[in-house]
């Protein structure tokens, strides 16, 4: 009897699966079709999304019943906040490194903020081990 493998560690045999309707994958042989449904002619085609798309608007961004998509502006008209988003921030381990009172106002907040959480999850961790 030979079963079908999934990736968490599931076996089904055949029979089960053709009951249930789960499909295998194919053990692929070393010899190709020939002509025109398979083999050696199945070439990966072009992407049709390979073309940049021109758009004026952010298309699926509306989040209202009767909104318009947003207009996309030039980056000039954007808040200057927006660019550093994704700006990488320290650890709580490289702020716990430097000097408290040397600290920028902001990593002083995201010092305060990571350590609270730190203790917070160390706490609950400690509770539910008792």
């Amino acid at each position: 009897m030979s079963c079908i493998w999934f990736s968490r560690r599931i076996s089904i045999t055949n029979r089960a699966a053709q009951l249930v309707g789960v499909r295998g994958f194919a053990i692929a042989s070393g010899k190709g079709k020939k002509g025109p449904k398979g083999g050696a002619n199945d070439a990966p085609k072009a992407s049709l999304m390979s073309h940049e798309v021109k758009s004026t608007t952010v298309v699926g961004a509306n989040i209202l019943k009767d909104g318009t998509d947003p207009k996309i502006m030039p980056d000039s008209e954007h808040p200057d906040w927006l660019w550093r988003l994704l700006d990488k921030r320290p650890t709580l381990s490289e702020l716990r490194r430097k000097d408290s009172e040397s600290l920028p106002f902001e990593d002083l907040k995201r010092f305060v903020k990571l350590d609270n959480r730190a203790r917070i999850e160390g706490n609950n961790a400690a509770r539910a081990k008792k």
